[in-house]
């Protein structure tokens, strides 16, 4: 029994859609999960007692720079903070900032990445259409072989 590929929806057998159903109801399941807690932690932030800086408006005294050896919550997220003065409390805080250097660091090294892939993906294809090449050159020879 051949079944009729040229049709999209022959090819998939119960087993292959059981599968797919199950990866994205577990792709649905997490993407969904993280923005039902991060809706839960934003509300428990603005419960507790929010940085001022969040609240209010403010003026950076000290401009981002990596963290000292100190530990601040701030550093936690970035390894970098910047020193805030909020207006009408007259406070200093400190805000966890992204340096330039740094994200500079992580693009060249996204981009070392995507190339480094971009070379080893072309030698596969390559390297499989030599293969299929080879098997078609195959195929001929037999064919004409038989003759």
């Amino acid at each position: 029994m051949e079944s009729d590929c040229r049709i999209p929806m022959a090819c998939f057998r119960p087993r292959a859609l059981a599968l797919h159903a199950l990866f994205w109801g577990l792709v649905s399941l997490r993407v969904f999960g993280a923005s039902l807690l991060s809706e839960e932690k934003t509300a428990a932030t603005r419960a507790s007692d929010a940085p001022c800086w969040q609240l209010e408006d403010f003026v950076v005294t000290v401009e981002c720079s990596q963290c000292s050896t100190k530990p601040w919550a701030a550093c936690e997220q970035t390894g970098y903070v910047e020193t805030v003065n909020c207006s009408k409390s007259n406070r200093e805080e400190y805000k966890s900032c992204r340096s330039a250097l740094m994200e500079e660091v992580l693009f060249w090294r996204m981009e070392g990445v995507v190339l480094g892939l971009m070379v080893l993906l072309a030698l596969v294809v390559v390297a499989r259409q030599r293969s299929l090449d080879r098997l078609a050159s195959e195929k001929v020879r037999r064919q004409i072989e038989s003759i």
